[in-house]
């Protein structure tokens, strides 16, 4: 298939195609008359490419998901050097959930203070402009 039939097919733009392949992420086939030339396989790539970025992975580190595909594996993850990349993004995780749960604390002590002080009595103005009066 051509690559704008594809982009349709995955849902994405021939210009991502044509950034992939230029990150080595989708093989570059020509066909004699030097049209790009592409079949189901090249889908999956995207397939997983697609599936990877929804879960946060950035395009370099779908690589070795992709290299597992093309060396004839049922899924991108069955190598050893997808695993290490799934470790590595959920040490990324843990350490960002735990960096959120500290700024949650403080914004929650924060709220606590703010209600707090918005219980106290407010001072009365004494000028007469009819403030707190």
């Amino acid at each position: 298939m051509r690559i704008g039939e594809l982009a349709e097919r995955a849902g994405t733009t021939t210009r991502a195609l044509r950034y992939y392949e230029s990150r080595g992420l989708l093989p570059a086939r020509r066909t004699e008359n030097g049209y790009r030339a592409y079949d189901e396989s090249d889908l999956r790539l995207l397939d997983e490419i697609r599936t990877l970025r929804s879960f946060g992975f950035d395009l370099e580190e779908t690589r070795p998901f992709l290299e597992c595909l093309r060396a004839g594996n049922p899924a991108g993850d069955a190598c050893p050097a997808s695993i290490a990349v799934y470790r590595a993004k959920l040490g990324e995780l843990d350490a960002l959930i735990g960096k959120l749960t500290a700024v949650r604390a403080q914004v929650g002590a924060q709220l606590e203070q703010a209600e707090a002080r918005r219980r106290e009595p407010q001072p009365r103005c004494g000028f007469g402009f009819g403030y707190g009066e």
